[in-house]
């Protein structure tokens, strides 16, 4: 056979290929919710902007509503918008829209061994563990509170320690935030410039990055391919693996210095845990499965916060009449004699709005960590089947007009009533909501209100620009929204830990 026969062979195989390809499309939309013409094997990639995927679904939901058909890759999904429809997946048939979907960035890294990828049953006793030991908190030694009044404390001095000069407060913020959940899961806080500190709150911070660019993008549409190919992402197991190797030798230690009378933080508690159930052939509790929740409890004890509370700073600079406002209201409520306690929040009306509309307009989360169907279900008129990949864009509730008069701007009164007191806000889903919500939700809370409280009782922040020059977009959108970088020049405004109550 001469080329030309080949050449022509190989143009009616794909030509074949694509003709089936279309059929099958065609096959699987008819009964799924209307949405942008796939083509075959990339999709809809022609229809997002990967460096910036959240607004390009914000643009799609314009155009066909709600809840809507993309293919994210080769196979169909479901894209749901708007507090309405999240309510009633994600809540009302929590059972059915439940199940956690394939997120290769993650779960090509971590695999099935933790809580946040798993399903069934072992996820169910997994989550069940985490929430109990976390809510015991070092077993009823030291409450949550004093932990993050801690960090406070260290944060406050290394701010100290700027004499208001410029400086990048990305620098500090993930040691204090990470240093908190640390000291749940080993035992003990770390020093500042303490090597296995600083590997993990870089290995969170980059693989954050990565996963929020371009290549994070791609490499959950395409994970096969992008294998193959170089780039950022191939530093994401890297960066996984310093993490892993941290905590291995902390499982270590802890296996050899076990006491199962007097349990000292998760680790100790799960190793118990693993004891009990030596047993049981089909436990969810191994070693193997410890590492990997510990870096799940890592990453979404760490990054989140610490990305809220450097965009949030950012955001007050630029409305520094806000941070005026707080500071009026810790002066009246906490005082300079002593710190801010979590009895203080339902006193401070004010400050507690502040952080819920940072939290929906710095949006740090606009999509969450996708989902899948349990089983066949109709959804809205449409037949959705098992196993449909369905992803909660939480930007799209956040930003609902239905529920902000003026969602694009950054506005407190958005949870204050006529009288100036606080109230809720049905659409404000920063954790997401129903089975699969953030098992560090209150703990982030905490650590927002006492470390916003405890920065703004001690500091002004003044940005190194005028205020009309700062941005507050967001840099890329992928998994989060960062913040642009900047430097800011923190004044003391008073410091109590500089009197002699300190600590």
């Amino acid at each position: 056979m001469d080329w030309y026969s080949t050449l022509f062979l190989l143009f009616i195989c794909f030509l074949c290929y694509i003709i089936l390809s279309f059929m099958k499309m065609f096959k699987e939309k008819a009964t799924l919710p209307p949405g942008p013409m796939p083509l075959p094997f990339i999709g809809n990639l022609l229809q997002i902007n990967t460096n910036d995927i959240a607004s390009s679904l914000m643009k799609l939901k314009d155009k066909y509503g709600p809840v809507y058909t993309l293919y994210l890759g080769p196979k169909p999904g479901l894209v749901i918008c708007g507090y309405s429809a999240m309510k009633e997946a994600l809540i009302e048939q929590n059972e059915i829209f439940g199940e956690r979907g394939d997120y290769p960035v993650f779960l090509n890294y971590i695999g099935v061994h933790d809580i946040a990828f798993t399903n069934g049953e072992k996820w169910k006793k997994l989550r069940r563990f985490a929430l109990l030991t976390l809510r015991n908190f070092g077993m009823g030694k030291r409450s949550v509170e004093d932990r993050i009044l801690e960090e406070a404390h260290f944060l406050v001095k290394e701010f100290e320690k700027t004499k208001g000069s410029p400086v990048n407060p990305s620098k500090y913020l993930p040691r204090t935030v990470s240093n908190v959940i640390c000291s749940i899961v080993y035992g003990s806080r770390f020093d500042y410039e303490d090597k296995r500190l600083l590997a993990i709150t870089a290995s969170i911070y980059n693989n954050f990055c990565i996963m929020s660019s371009t290549w994070g993008t791609l490499y959950n549409m395409y994970p096969d391919i992008m294998e193959y190919l170089p780039g950022p992402h191939k530093k994401i197991r890297k960066n996984f693996q310093d993490i892993f190797e941290i905590s291995a030798e902390s499982i270590k230690y802890h296996e050899k210095t076990l006491d199962p009378n007097n349990p000292r933080d998760y680790i100790d508690c799960f190793l118990i845990k693993i004891k009990e159930e030596l047993d049981n052939p089909d436990s969810a509790f191994y070693t193997k499965t410890l590492a990997r929740t510990i870096q799940n409890l890592l990453f979404g004890g760490t990054e989140t916060v610490s990305t809220t509370l450097r965009y949030g700073i950012l955001v007050l600079m630029k409305y520094p009449e806000v941070a005026e406002t707080i500071q009026k209201e810790i002066d009246s409520v906490v005082g300079r004699n002593r710190r801010p306690a979590i009895v203080d929040k339902n006193k401070m009306p004010y400050t507690e709005a502040t952080i819920h509309e940072l939290m929906r307009f710095c949006d740090v989360l606009p999509i969450s960590l996708p989902h899948r169907t349990s089983k066949d279900t109709i959804f809205r008129g449409f037949m959705i089947p098992k196993g449909t990949h369905v992803t909660p864009l939480l930007t799209s509730v956040h930003y609902d007009p239905n529920y902000y008069a003026e969602p694009n701007k950054f506005n407190p009164k958005n949870f204050l009533d006529d009288k100036g007191c606080f109230k809720k806000n049905d659409a404000h889903l920063p954790f997401a909501a129903g089975k699969r919500v953030c098992i560090g939700e209150s703990l982030a809370r905490m650590e927002l209100f006492l470390l916003f409280t405890s920065l703004l009782q001690n500091f002004n922040f003044k940005p190194v620009i005028g205020k009309d020059e700062i941005d507050v977009r967001p840099t890329g959108s992928g998994l989060g929204n960062l913040p642009t970088k900047y430097k800011c020049c923190i004044l003391v405004y008073w410091s109590l830990y500089n009197t002699s109550y300190s600590k």
